[in-house]
């Protein structure tokens, strides 16, 4: 695919093209987090009202994964896990996709802040163009640490569904902003070490490509011990009660024995890291156990 293809007469775009550049597979583990964020706290949010704050973030959320996606087409036609997405594969042009974003991320915005509060709202707003701007333009294709400070940008939804409901930022949305800024390390360089490939293709920094697989085993095992304190602290602060502390000693234990499988090994083969695989689908999980026991603290010790 080249970049002639990518700027091309417009296209007619089908529906399935555009919910395709929200990402919606990734939105999920988003509107969970936001979702949790919102549960967690204090106070009361009337129904409606609970279900349009997490509808803003969706929405946010899908806006700025769309906008990565306009800024980085030319990029995705070189790898081989992206290049089915709409624009690479010709199935929409790139204004299309552009006015969709800008249009997806003030219309997000506005609504959160007219349905609940503009604190709310204003971290939204944050999110998204550090998101695109921090992580997308900036940082992805100049550093290996790009996941590492751009991570932020996914941290963000509990800060947002806890704002919606209180109108303040809280003690535990910034412990579950800060276990979600230091899991993100870990979890990405996993998938990348066993799609290093695509990424060396692309020309992307990412830390396989430039350190090298030792160097990124090493770094996971890292943020790995990292991540730890990270999740146990909302329970040192007394922030969360048993239940999210049995979850996260548990699952986090789980969570460093497979970063160690990770660390120790030397494979080079993309098609035989399944210790890597591994560590990249619990992660997953990891978050979502994590975040629904502090949910599960609040309603059922409450």
């Amino acid at each position: 695919m080249t970049t002639a293809t990518l700027t091309s007469a417009p296209v007619t775009a089908h529906w399935r093209d555009f919910l395709a550049l929200t990402k919606p597979r990734v939105m999920t583990l988003v509107v969970y987090t936001g979702l949790a964020g919102l549960l967690a706290a204090p106070g009361r949010i009337h129904p409606v009202l609970a279900f349009t704050a997490i509808l803003c973030i969706a929405l946010g959320a899908g806006a700025a994964a769309a906008l990565n996606q306009w800024y980085e087409a030319d990029v995705d036609a070189k790898m081989k896990r992206t290049a089915s997405r709409p624009l690479p594969a010709g199935r929409m042009d790139r204004q299309s996709a552009l006015h969709f974003g800008v249009g997806l991320s003030f219309f997000s915005v506005i609504l959160m802040g007219m349905a609940t509060n503009w604190l709310a709202a204003a971290v939204l707003a944050v999110s998204i163009l550090f998101y695109v701007i921090v992580y997308t333009i900036w940082l992805k294709p100049r550093t290996a640490q790009n996941i590492v400070i751009g991570g932020a940008a996914g941290a963000f939804p509990p800060v947002i569904g806890w704002a919606a409901v209180t109108g303040d930022i809280g003690a535990l949305p910034v412990a579950l902003f800060m276990l979600t800024f230091f899991w993100t390390p870990p979890h990405f360089w996993s998938l990348a070490l066993f799609v290093r490939t695509d990424y060396a293709a692309a020309g992307i920094p990412m830390l396989p490509v430039v350190s090298g697989e030792v160097a990124t085993r090493r770094q996971i095992w890292l943020y790995t011990a990292i991540m730890a304190i990270a999740a146990m602290a909302p329970v040192l602060l007394r922030l969360t009660g048993l239940i999210y502390g049995t979850a996260a000693f548990v699952g986090t234990a789980i969570f460093a024995v497979l970063a160690f499988e990770v660390y120790r090994r030397r494979e080079t083969d993309p098609a035989r890291m399944t210790p890597e695989r591994r560590l990249f689908k619990y992660s997953i999980l990891y978050l979502f156990l994590l975040f629904g026991a502090v949910v599960a603290d609040r309603w059922l010790l409450a």
